[in-house]
């Protein structure tokens, strides 16, 4: 309020509009983009429509009525090369008495051609005398709203505050990075870098500036995560399982029913490390469907077990917690454990002994849905759990599950949703990460298509001859109209339509109306080759493994998302068979559709796929990372600065493990801008 140039009345609405109380609110009030006003064209040189920047002066301002009754503000710019007609529709009355004529000025905006002649409507004009904010350089422009327009706070007045603010005696900023960072990763000085920002001598100086800014947001975010991660590692007690011992050793000698891949044993390697201390392991294990996640999980559960402990595994869905039920059961019959299942819809009786097997001991795996978490649960020694697709639970919810085990059961997390490293790194700065970047021997890259309408007859008569050789096919419609109903009736005319085609073949199908039962019948049928062909809605997620599907068609491809459309892909390619996915779209495919369905065809790499995800949606909406907790950051893109974040994620880790409580001279300053930025996300999970 007491900025010259602002008062009250100003400073009432900047708080309202902009959440701008204080100096370094409106310091940090950034521009969204900056007029190159260096480069100065002369009107005899205006050919062709497009932004331009010219010096002269106005002349001949006049009002006039349309045919319309409407009022119309006209003007000659004239500069030694040329006259150009300049044109306003609105404000007319109040621009009529503040434009001043003979006066320099530089006046920026499109110019349109009429008949040959330029002219340009509603420019925006700079007086260039006497004000040091509209010299003839890199102009920034501010975001604003009609409220502060009124007020005279649009991007001209912006600029006239931001000027003020740093012409301010006695100006000056605390630097917040120690020297030695500065140094050995040549970013600018705080002051320097918000100068340059608002003011920048050149774009060269400019793009220092903000990578200084964009360091500087990105390391205390790191420096959070790290002062994060270690009060859970120092608070989550959880017991130690020095013993690596006879199931698992006996698993891994006599029943592994593949050889593991160098990837799984780095990643079991890494947990076996993490659940041999006193602290809760806290570790996400990344791989692309296929990579043998649950075997890892398995035998990271047989560690647990070995050391007198209960594990269990946590699915987002029945049919998942199903599929991981029937495979865990298989690995651990032989070594005569006992694995649980509890989801929602059991019956009483059934239920009543699965609980009481948990509560006795005599369970050694429980695998379930988040009916795991519900109060009758109790466990007899919960010492490890294991998490899939963890970002389908709130953060609550996965709480509740630890809360089953005293000390604190070692965690987890499993994800076939390949998550690109910078995503991780935010998303997951505190959890330690671990990745299956292997598949198993013997697979065949899965060859994906992308085909129109036209070309149904020819995919059709393809998937015949797959039929024909004894495979089984999947044909997956998407949630078109955000309605159940209409999705499931898309998926049933489909269906009439593939059984009139495929009539000497079975076709069956599952949706999100099904009862459970229902969705199970049809599924085991798939899996026993008993249903050729498998349509279904993405209201259920296709979890079962069918080795003996080669194809998968995803009808109207272009209205699915990039991790899902390769979720889906996963489902087949899971033996030494040749697979194939084919993407059919519609006729009229965005082109954000289109390098989609193109991504998909140019590779099988989940971890690529998911940077292109990641660059074509950006972080906001990958993997719904809004409800993730995921910060939006002033100038920081994880999508976009991936170099700077592992730089900026390095120095905050080294800083915090070398000196945890900023005690060091050169690290006081880090302190007070860590609670700072603490404080800004004490919402995240």
């Amino acid at each position: 309020m007491y900025l010259k140039k602002v008062g009250p009345q100003r400073a009432e609405v900047l708080a309202k509009e902009c959440n701008i109380r204080t100096y370094g609110d409106l310091l940090h009030y950034y521009p969204r983009k900056y007029v190159d006003r260096t480069k100065v064209v002369k009107v005899r040189e205006l050919q062709a429509e497009g932004y331009v920047t010219l010096v002269g002066k106005i002349y001949a301002v006049e009002s006039v009525t349309t045919k319309r009754g409407r009022g119309r503000l006209t003007a000659v710019f004239k500069d030694s090369s040329g006259t150009l007609e300049l044109n306003w529709f609105r404000a007319v009355n109040w621009l009529k008495k503040s434009l001043r004529t003979n006066e320099e000025v530089a006046i920026f905006g499109k110019v349109s051609l009429f008949n040959g002649h330029p002219s340009m409507s509603h420019p925006e004009i700079d007086y260039l005398e006497g004000d040091q904010t509209n010299r003839l350089n890199i102009v920034p422009s501010y975001p604003s709203t009609e409220k502060l327009g009124r007020l005279g706070l649009d991007s001209r007045g912006f600029r006239q505050l931001t000027a003020q603010l740093l012409l301010e005696p006695g100006f000056h900023l605390q630097e917040n990075l120690p020297a030695y960072l500065l140094e050995r990763y040549r970013l600018m000085g705080r002051e320097a870098a918000l100068r340059q920002l608002h003011y920048p001598e050149t774009f060269s100086h400019l793009e220092q500036a903000r990578r200084r800014l964009k360091f500087e947001e990105l390391f205390f975010f790191q420096l959070m995560l790290a002062k994060r991660r270690s009060q859970r590692v120092h608070a989550n007690e959880a017991p130690p399982f020095p013993t690596v011992g006879e199931k698992f050793h006996t698993f891994y000698n006599d029943y592994l029913p593949f050889s593991l891949t160098n990837a799984q044993k780095r990643v079991l390697k890494e947990i076996r490390k993490d659940m041999g201390a006193s602290q809760q392991m806290n570790r996400l294990v990344q791989g692309d469907v296929g990579s043998g996640k649950t075997m890892v999980a398995f035998m990271s559960m047989l560690i647990a077990i070995d050391n007198g402990y209960q594990a269990a595994l946590m699915a987002p869905t029945e049919i998942l917690a199903e599929q991981h039920f029937r495979k865990l059961s298989d690995y651990a019959e032989p070594l005569g454990l006992t694995v649980a299942l509890l989801v929602g819809g059991q019956r009483k009786a059934h239920r009543r002994n699965v609980l009481e097997k948990l509560a006795s001991g005599e369970a050694h795996i429980t695998v379930g849905t988040h009916a795991l978490i519900e109060d009758p649960v109790v466990f007899h020694k919960l010492g490890m759990v294991v998490v899939d697709e963890q970002h389908k639970f709130g953060v609550k919810q996965r709480a509740r599950l630890w809360q089953k085990g005293r000390p604190f059961p070692h965690n987890l997390i499993m994800t076939a949703t390949p998550i690109p490293r910078t995503l991780a790194m935010t998303l997951y700065g505190d959890v330690d990460v671990s990745i299956i970047d292997e598949l198993p021997p013997g697979r065949k890259p899965i060859k994906t298509v992308w085909r129109g309408e036209s070309r149904r007859l020819e995919v059709w008569g393809f998937i015949k001859k797959e039929l024909q050789r004894g495979k089984q096919a999947y044909v997956v419609y998407p949630l078109v109209e955000e309605s159940e109903k209409l999705d499931y009736l898309a998926a049933v005319e489909g269906k009439e339509k593939l059984e009139n085609y495929f009539s000497e073949y079975r076709v069956g199908m599952v949706h999100g109306r099904m009862k459970p039962e229902d969705k199970e019948i049809e599924m085991q049928l798939f899996l026993q080759n008993k249903l050729n062909m498998l349509v279904s809605t993405t209201v259920i997620e296709v979890g079962v493994d069918v080795p003996n599907s080669t194809v998968m068609v995803i009808e109207n491809a272009e209205k699915f998302g990039l991790s899902q459309l390769h979720q889906l892909r996963g489902r087949v390619g899971r033996n030494d068979e040749q697979s194939y996915c084919i993407l059919m779209s519609g006729p009229k495919v965005s082109n954000q559709g289109k390098a989609r369905l193109q991504a998909m065809v140019d590779t099988n790499d989940g971890f690529q796929i998911a940077d292109t995800d990641l660059q074509l949606r950006g972080p906001g909406d990958f993997l719904g990372t809004r409800q993730s907790g995921l910060p939006e950051f002033q100038l920081a893109n994880i999508a976009e600065d991936q170099a700077i974040l592992q730089e900026a994620r390095k120095a905050a880790f080294a800083i915090f493990e070398a000196d945890p409580a900023f005690e060091h001279d050169e690290h006081a300053m880090l302190a007070q801008y860590e609670q700072a930025f603490s404080h800004r996300y004490n919402t995240l999970a």
